[in-house]
């Protein structure tokens, strides 16, 4: 039922207080209408006898109290879906951006949805592909995972944001995949850069835009990841597609929740943020899962600006108590021209370990993991020796874990923004740079697997050193032949000559003795 009131007691930023309303209720939507006939959207966040405070989506500039008349819906904000959405880009109230050419909804779904039950989730178990080695390998995405990147700014979190959109898939082609992509507070150049992007490289034919621009008011910034969520739910949970929603940059949502609250004239918690920020950001991230029952899925990516760095700042701090996991962009490899700059050391992933392995990835994966991290742990470790003690000082071992954390960087973490690797590449990379390292450090994968994966020269290298020198026969150097060649034999090449004369050698008593002995 309709309701219109006019007593507009109060404008504060963007709410608006209305006196002597009844029967109004939390998140209803409402209507405000100007004295020339504008309209704009607002919706209840606070009831308090007959006072109601409404946040105005557009902003309450131009607004007249005494011209300007409030409509109650009855209803909370509403999305229309439908699978027509997929390719098309919308404003961060759901109105198409691209065309004029509107979406014809299936269905109408509350924007603020619900957090999934527990008892209704199923596990996380399967492998998403986004192309990237130092996602794919080492920090695993999972379907249905919420796995947040922790940026700083200056760092290149837009083109990370655009690869892993263009990129992902799940491996089995009979399943759909599709990607809603939330930007949140940012730029016109950046939004102008993610909607070129993702039309020249055919991205946009799978993926879903809601752009929220800084110039928005900063109401509309709070319903933007909601509606991104909204419309994933309804591909993941209605038309069974595995949706890999990217939130970016989250950061922005924090500081409208901030401006919105000193609206309000709230008791400050954190650094001046509201103390229900953790709750506003658990309503967005649980809204992540698999269901039971439910074929689709819906992954979480949000992307966060650590404000100075501060990684135990309240956003990225909370941030990391709801997800599984982090991946962490660091400036160090930035500044190196390493990209994605990822520090793989830092970085987690909670449920890497039940997305990968036989059937999944590949039997190896969770080995060459862990090799992997080890190795590159320790030649970072030995690469800070020597630069305290000079090269000199450390081990030939250490030299080579060294010599395995460089060209780890240059060729495994120096991939490029532009660059697709299947998880069977990045393992390929990854057993040809082990094998710088001895088979016997090796001590983290099977046997079986170090048979089947380890490549053949080094194998042969390794076998023929594994043999003590007293049971190995004398073999002659390329270049030691050809001198004993000229000089034996110096009116003819001599490669028969002395060929026969090392098989002769090789058969001789003596060798036989020390093979036996």
């Amino acid at each position: 039922m309709l309701k219109s009131f006019r007593d507009i007691s109060k404008l504060v930023g963007p709410l608006l207080e209305v006196r002597g309303v009844e029967g109004a209720e939390y998140a209803e939507l409402v209507e405000v209408i100007m004295g020339d006939g504008e309209k704009r959207r607002g919706q209840v966040i606070e009831i308090h006898e007959d006072v109601t405070l409404v946040e105005v989506f557009e902003g309450t500039s131009g607004i007249a109290p005494k011209d300007a008349k409030v409509r109650f819906t009855g209803r909370p904000f509403m999305l229309g879906v439908s699978e027509d959405m997929i390719g098309r880009v919308f404003n961060s109230l759901g109105q198409p951006m691209d065309s004029d050419t509107p979406i014809i909804p299936e269905k109408e779904l509350d924007i603020n949805g619900t957090a999934i039950n527990p008892l209704a989730r199923d596990y996380p178990d399967e492998f998403i592909q986004t192309g990237i080695s130092s996602i794919d390998l080492l920090n695993t995405l999972v379907r249905g995972q919420k796995l947040p990147i922790f940026s700083e700014a200056g760092l290149p979190h837009n083109d990370l944001a655009a690869q892993i959109a263009r990129q992902a898939k799940v491996l089995s082609d009979e399943e759909r995949f599709a990607v809603v992509f939330a930007a949140l507070g940012i730029t016109f150049e950046e939004a102008d850069f993610f909607i070129r992007d993702f039309r020249k490289t055919g991205a946009i034919d799978h993926s879903v835009l809601f752009l929220n621009l800084a110039s928005d008011p900063s109401i509309e910034r709070i319903a933007t990841p909601k509606m991104a969520l909204t419309a994933a739910e309804f591909l993941a949970f209605e038309k069974d597609m595995h949706v890999l929603v990217i939130m970016h940059d989250m950061t922005n949502y924090c500081e409208a929740l901030r401006e919105i609250s000193a609206a309000r004239r709230e008791i400050a918690g954190r650094r001046g943020y509201p103390g229900y920020l953790y709750t506003s950001l658990s309503l967005l991230y649980e809204r992540a899962g698999r269901l039971v029952g439910k074929k689709g899925s819906i992954t979480q990516i949000p992307i966060l600006t650590m404000p100075e760095g501060d990684i135990t700042h309240p956003i990225p701090d909370l941030t990391g108590y709801i997800t599984e996991g982090q991946l962490i962009l660091s400036r160090e490899l930035h500044d190196r021209r390493i990209d994605p700059p990822i520090d793989v050391l830092s970085s987690l992933s909670r449920l890497k370990d039940k997305g990968i392995g036989k059937g999944k990835t590949r039997e190896d994966h969770a080995d060459v993991m862990n090799q992997v991290f080890a190795a590159y742990a320790q030649g970072k470790s030995a690469k800070e020796l020597a630069a305290i003690l000079g090269d000199s000082a450390i081990s030939d071992l250490d030299k080579d874990y060294a010599k395995f954390a460089d060209e780890f960087e240059r060729e495994f973490l120096n991939q490029g923004f532009y660059e697709n690797r299947s998880i069977v590449e990045s393992l390929g990379i990854s057993w040809e740079l082990l094998s710088v390292l001895p088979r016997g450090e090796l001590k983290r994968i099977k046997d079986e697997n170090i048979e089947k994966y380890l490549p053949t020269e080094k194998k042969d290298h390794e076998s023929r050193a594994a043999i003590p020198a007293a049971v190995l026969p004398p073999v002659l150097h390329v270049d030691e032949r050809r001198i004993l060649s000229e000089e034996l034999f110096p009116d003819s090449d001599g490669t028969g000559e002395v060929q026969q004369a090392v098989e002769d050698l090789e058969g001789s008593p003596q060798a036989s003795e020390g093979q036996t002995g």
